[in-house]
């Protein structure tokens, strides 16, 4: 007779449901006694595990898609993301981690060929509003960067993300004093400005004035070794990505990013020294040279000449050696030339 009673197996449609109505308990909408509410935030613990082991498989089977599907589905047809994100906060760190999961997995899901993560967040798109709220908190600071930087994978919500003022909130968060946030920032500010190219390369025609003064002046400039480490090599994969040519042509036509650059050449670090070179190698090999960015080259030209001579990077790289040949040359031959 047990066999008739059997309880039905849960589908993850199912899960999904029974975790939104466990998140509106966990987020205050339904009140409970603590007893109750320690009970229903276990079984909340349980059901995100539940749903990543449908997402990413398990040490006993891989994931199946219909499954995943199903779950997916399930998941944007709801506000459930908007419960999770705001709910966050209450949960225990395992069950974080395993919700961040949970939440990059679904923006790679596709079903019937189609990223519904894409049209949910297109449609929700102050999601990120809350999302960047989130690297101002030290305990969830990485949980909410990881979300924040698996939802720009969208073209949409990256496009959101810089055309609005939040894209300047990067400039502080990559400075932040705990490293793990600072380079997780970074990480993502990155991703926001390669990721998509003529996103990119529209947001940068657009307000390069100011992007690229704070760039210098809060980044470049910086105290911190590391921020300027990783901004100088941000910096030449921008401008040597062919979509942002034009951004390119006039950063190098400019004296003060010029005399910036040579400021990071003299630096003490080797790697800061050769992503500079990158870069200003760039305002060497510009053929429409404005008179002043000339005339600044052929007045240090002795100093240039003697610092690239003995710039090497640790491994032999012929690229790098034909490059700076090239520099050479052309700096040597430069002759002064009369302001307009």
């Amino acid at each position: 007779m047990k066999g008739l009673f059997k309880s039905k197996p849960r589908t993850p449609s199912d899960l999904v449901r029974q975790t939104r109505d466990l998140f509106l308990y966990a987020h205050g909408s339904i009140s409970l006694p603590d007893s109750k509410r320690d009970e229903k935030m276990a079984e909340l613990s349980r059901n995100i595990r539940d749903m990543k082991s449908i997402l990413y498989g398990n040490s006993e089977a891989e994931p199946v898609a219909e499954a995943c599907a199903q779950l997916t589905q399930e998941f944007f047809r709801e506000d459930t993301l908007r419960l999770l994100i705001t709910c966050l906060p209450k949960l225990n760190l395992e069950t974080r981690k395993d919700a961040t999961q949970v939440v990059a997995n679904l923006q790679r899901q596709q079903v019937n060929s189609k990223l519904i993560a894409s049209d949910y967040l297109e449609a929700n798109l102050d999601l990120m509003d809350l999302l960047i709220e989130g690297f101002e908190n030290t305990d969830l600071a990485l949980h909410y960067g990881a979300m924040f930087r698996e939802c720009i994978r969208h073209q949409i919500v990256a496009k959101y993300v810089l055309e609005s003022e939040h894209v300047k909130k990067f400039f502080d968060y990559i400075q932040l004093p705990n490293f793990d946030i600072a380079a997780d920032a970074a990480a993502t500010f990155k991703e926001l400005l390669t990721r998509h190219k003529s996103t990119v390369a529209e947001f940068l025609t657009n307000n390069e004035d100011w992007f690229f003064a704070d760039y210098n002046s809060k980044l470049l400039e910086s105290s911190n070794y590391i921020t300027r480490r990783q901004a100088i090599k941000l910096l030449g994969d921008i401008l040597l990505d062919r979509s942002n040519s034009a951004v390119m042509t006039k950063y190098v036509s400019s004296r003060d990013n010029l005399r910036i650059l040579m400021n990071l050449l003299r630096e003490s670090s080797k790697s800061i020294q050769i992503e500079a070179f990158h870069v200003f190698k760039l305002f060497v090999a510009n053929q429409k040279k404005p008179a002043d960015i000339v005339n600044i080259l052929v007045a240090n030209r002795s100093k240039l000449l003697r610092l690239l001579a003995d710039l090497k990077p640790d491994k032999e790289d012929e690229r790098f050696e034909a490059d700076k040949s090239q520099v050479l040359r052309e700096i040597a031959a430069l002759e002064p030339q009369d302001l307009a």
